[in-house]
């Protein structure tokens, strides 16, 4: 180990007294079996919903922990902390339910649907930098200036111990359960539930996710210290961090057993499939073990595993751009240009093969001028198809039929 070596790391004792002193104040959620995943993976799944909480995520935990171990003197002085969202709400909620002023500061592009309900649960929002690395180090500062404590989004004992409770609380629902798969970002969460998981059964499999966008985990694992990633927009905003933390990546170190990433459209494809299957509402970086298991990075077989869907606070202005993404990776939508002969009745015997091939027109756009010969026509069509049997189907039939086609997504 590089890092923290001289630094004792949580236990599993620091999560247990975590898991007592927040048990009454914390939603204990459901860790239902999914049916349709477990088809679709050939295992036996089961979802750790903490999606479900009073703000919308798991962050609860472990702000909860660290504001109960704080001292009345510092209580006294306020709080700050830095978030893009979900531990910001966490943090507005239990200190303003306990009359603790708090002040968080946000990234600039931060959804908007997470800054009001920072707003709604009680929170100063002050929005400040171009991702979290920058927002972190302007509260940071705040807190020298204005003598604020700080509450670390995820490199913090408090923090890191009272997120490992969801380690204890899954384990009294699936005892036996085989693996367990988490995502990543700072490592706080991974870093509590492994600790916890591994030393009450270390037969369990701990897996982390993280998206391809920002492994920040991932690479400082592989590199042995700590790096500093270069910025990036990703679905799963809520584990967009470019670097790792000091105090949980020992612990990974030492409990994780792999890493893997995910790419945006299995993301956006694990989104779409959890509203329409599970009705189940998350957001990127809650549905990212859901795209791990799905699309085939995680190689088990006949096992009980529990996934956590970590939040579901989504941007609703955004949902529909994500669903579109993940209907195009399903192969259920579709856009192609089709080159046609510019005559009457051309339009007409082109949507005859798409009826007769069921796929059903969303949208239209004509293009006579720019990339077309004169007398010919260019018509982009987005399509609702059922997969990619049935676009399949449908190109061979455009092909057969003598029509000039490229698909553009």
């Amino acid at each position: 180990m590089t890092l923290g070596a001289a630094a004792a790391m949580v236990t599993v004792d620091d999560v247990r007294r975590a898991y007592a002193r927040i048990r009454d104040s914390v939603f204990h959620s459901p860790c239902s079996r999914s049916d349709t995943f477990s088809q679709l993976c050939g295992n036996q799944i089961f979802l750790k919903l903490e999606n479900l909480q009073i703000t919308g995520a798991y962050k609860e935990r472990g702000a909860l922990n660290k504001i109960l171990e704080l001292t009345p003197e510092e209580l006294g002085h306020g709080l700050i902390a830095a978030s893009a969202g979900n531990h910001a709400q966490a943090v507005s909620y239990h200190a303003t339910k306990r009359g603790i002023p708090a002040q968080i500061v946000m990234p600039l592009a931060t959804a908007l649907n997470k800054v009001m309900a920072t707003r709604r649960f009680g929170g100063e929002v002050v929005l400040h930098g171009a991702n979290y690395d920058e927002s972190c180090d302007e509260a940071k500062r705040r807190a020298t200036e204005m003598n604020l404590t700080f509450i670390h989004a995820f490199d913090d004992d408090a923090i890191i111990a009272g997120q490992g409770t969801l380690g204890i609380e899954l384990l009294s629902q699936i005892p036996d359960v085989d693996v367990v798969v988490v995502p990543i970002g700072g490592g706080g969460l991974i870093g509590g539930m492994a600790c916890a998981l591994k030393e009450i059964n270390p037969r369990i499999q701990v897996i982390g996710v993280q998206t391809s966008r920002l492994p920040s985990m991932k690479a400082a694992i592989d590199a042995g210290h700590l790096v500093t990633l270069p910025m990036a927009s990703t679905l799963a905003d809520g584990i967009a961090v470019r670097r790792a933390g000091e105090r949980t990546m020992p612990m990974v170190q030492k409990y994780v057993d792999e890493i893997v990433t995910v790419e945006e459209e299995e993301i956006a494809s694990a989104i779409l499939l959890l509203l329409e299957r599970e009705k189940t509402v998350a957001e990127g970086a809650g549905a990212a073990t859901v795209a791990a298991l799905v699309h085939d990075k995680i190689h088990c077989k006949g096992k009980r595993i529990a996934a956590v869907i970590s939040g579901g606070n989504i941007d609703v202005s955004i949902l529909s751009r994500i669903i579109e993404r993940g209907l195009a990776k399903d192969g259920r939508l579709i856009r192609l240009r089709i080159y046609l002969e510019d005559y009457p009745g051309a339009l007409h015997t082109l949507t005859g093969v798409l009826a007769e091939h069921r796929a059903n027109i969303v949208e239209t756009t004509y293009d006579r001028k720019f990339g077309v010969d004169f007398g010919n026509t260019a018509i982009d069509l987005t399509l609702e198809t059922r997969g990619t049997e049935h676009v399949k189907i449908l190109l061979e039939a455009l092909a057969k039929s003598g029509y000039h086609f490229e698909r553009i997504r």
